[in-house]
């Protein structure tokens, strides 16, 4: 009997470990996590470059209709660290993308100069912190939804306090709603929809994030 419990208190101890932080190999990147996550950050760093462009024709347009309603178009400043975190699916994947995609955007040069670091590391803690409050183990629309709407509210929050201090009080919950919203749509959602296109491709065949597509197959 006393067996038999301890047999049991052991199964369920490798049970918890196996859904938790302490999860063999979760914490140990491969060469080909880095590789791809590097990639990943070089084309989201060209899309933030394009953006940094495209952007100022609607930003003028939407600032004057409901100061605080620009932050809307935040979305595709937010896809590498979501976009990161859902193919890696390794502690740190959805910071390392969004902060080197941000390196690679303040280097190559933009408005903004090296805040745009700044800007970086704080959108990718917001999805980060997400992904790890599910213990890196849940990767569904829901948890791709929720990490790009932190790292809108993180973005939105950034902005206030580096471009518009002294706000009133219409203007932040304006802002913080309109980043958060296109985080949610912009990186969560299509960051997800972009996971599952690539993992059809069988281009991340070498990752647990095309090996479950090809499962639901």
């Amino acid at each position: 009997m006393m067996h038999t419990s301890v047999r049991a208190s052991e199964t369920n101890a490798d049970s918890t470990r196996s859904r938790g932080l302490g999860r063999p190999g979760l914490w140990r990147w491969r060469v080909v996590d880095i590789v791809v996550a590097s990639v990943i950050a070089v084309a989201c760093a060209g899309v933030f470059l394009l953006w940094d462009i495209v952007h100022v024709g609607p930003s003028a347009l939407l600032t004057p209709l409901l100061p605080g309603l620009q932050e809307l178009l935040a979305g595709p400043w937010l896809l590498a660290g979501v976009l990161g975190g859902l193919i890696i699916r390794k502690p740190g994947a959805a910071l390392y993308t969004e902060l080197v995609a941000a390196v690679i955007e303040s280097l190559v040069g933009n408005q903004w100069g090296p805040l745009t670091i700044v800007s970086g590391l704080v959108q990718g803690l917001g999805a980060e912190l997400v992904f790890l409050a599910f213990l890196y183990a849940s990767w569904r629309l829901p948890v791709a939804l929720l990490a790009g709407a932190a790292a809108g509210l993180a973005c939105g929050i950034n902005d206030l306090i580096l471009w518009y201090p002294g706000s009133g009080t219409l203007f932040i919950t304006i802002a913080l709603i309109s980043a958060t919203v296109s985080g949610l749509i912009v990186a969560g959602l299509g960051g997800w929809l972009i996971t599952r296109g690539l993992a059809a491709t069988g281009a991340l065949s070498r990752f647990a994030s095309g090996r479950s597509a090809a499962a639901r197959v």
